[in-house]
């Protein structure tokens, strides 16, 4: 059968988005239409043109800095012949502000930007494929679920004579923020309630579907006799939630006259117990799958475990340890040998907290959210 012949730059003019085409040296090959109506300019404006010039001449101008990242991430994929992802773009529309003008008077605008080289015949990069789509209306809704999100959660505060530390970092490379939960529940005879949960899928969905199940969890601890009994509750409401469906929880009960701890996990990575003596034990004996993934619908496990003065319970969701290509018993690793390297050290719960986040989390930011609860015992 006789291939077709391939009309590739009919296939460039087609390609999603705005894609341009530069040398190694960074002078512009060609573009897209879509390129062209972004940038708002013709071709006869953008082509042989050398890319570094945007806004040369306007150093002050609020998108100077955007041509400058761009510049450096093309001449790191020309030097490497490695394809790079840049971090989010803010621009402002050229037409609607000038180098004097606040940005805040204009619409900014968000720009995601990918950067590919394209190899020659001898295998080394002949030109560089820029790929712009704008995310303005994604970043938006973001900001809308991560306040709605942020607003559903307790704020930090001590319960009763404990300072317990809570944390809530949101992703940073990641458009849409995560289900991640905590919750503390203080209850009248003194006893505290602890939970973490992450609910599948991400934007406003899955923030509405997580202040749904916080609050349902809550009302359930406080009315009902133990962590598992009160997750039994929590599947039967969930029941009624679209986007609920595999959720998963963590959820333990400090009893502090007794020194116990009671859990039960459905499908959540187990809380982690750092000891007196600088051990590690993760609580793993009362596990179950996530919520409305039982083939039984029987009653769920539930676990008690001793503590002493001097130690803390951490609960946590996947972000802090869980990496791309990584088994999950290693990230598990990872947080016990963080723990135990902080184990004695000054500033207590809010301490530990930074610490863990500082060890587990890149300084590029977290590629998940994350909820982190640590409480001293």
């Amino acid at each position: 059968m006789k291939q077709p012949e391939i009309d590739y730059r009919a296939v460039f003019q087609a390609l999603p988005g705005a894609v341009a085409l530069l040398t190694p040296e960074l002078y512009f090959a060609d573009v897209n239409e879509e390129w062209l109506r972004v940038v708002n300019r013709s071709r006869e404006d953008v082509i042989g043109r050398y890319m570094p010039d945007d806004y040369a001449d306007q150093p002050n101008h609020p998108n100077a800095a955007v041509a400058r990242n761009i510049g450096e991430s093309l001449r790191r994929v020309a030097r490497t012949g490695r394809a790079e992802t840049m971090e989010l773009q803010r621009f402002y529309p050229a037409d609607d502000v000038t180098a004097t003008a606040r940005p805040r008077t204009v619409e900014e605008r968000f720009w995601s930007m990918t950067n590919i080289p394209v190899p020659g015949a001898d295998g080394w990069v002949a030109l560089l494929l820029h790929r712009v789509a704008e995310v303005t209306e994604l970043i938006q809704a973001r900001a809308v679920a991560l306040s709605l999100q942020e607003a559903m959660l307790p704020a930090r505060r001590t319960v009763g004579r404990h300072p317990v530390a809570v944390r809530y970092q949101p992703a940073v490379r990641a458009l849409e923020v995560g289900g991640d939960w905590y919750d503390l529940v203080e209850l009248p005879d003194g006893r505290l309630g602890i939970s973490v949960g992450d609910v599948v899928g991400h934007g406003l969905s899955a923030a509405t579907v997580m202040g749904q199940l916080r609050s349902a969890l809550s009302a359930a601890s406080r009315s009902c006799g133990g962590p598992a009994r009160a997750l039994e509750i929590l599947e039967l409401y969930a029941d009624s939630v679209v986007g609920a469906e595999n959720t998963t929880v963590a959820n333990a009960l400090i009893d502090w006259d007794a020194r116990r701890i009671t859990y039960s996990v459905a499908g959540h990575l187990p809380p982690a117990l750092l000891r007196g003596d600088g051990t590690v034990e993760f609580l793993d004996r009362a596990t179950d799958p996530p919520l409305g993934a039982r083939c039984d619908p029987g009653p769920r496990p539930q676990a008690t475990v001793p503590f002493t003065q001097g130690a803390f319970l951490v609960l946590y969701t996947d972000g802090l340890i869980e990496r791309r290509n990584e088994d999950i018993d290693t990230g598990l690793s990872r947080l016990a040998a963080a723990l135990t390297s902080h184990h004695g050290a000054r500033g207590g719960a809010e301490a530990l907290a930074d610490a863990l986040l500082a060890d587990l989390l890149s300084a590029a930011g977290a590629d998940d959210d994350t909820a982190l609860v640590v409480v001293p015992l």
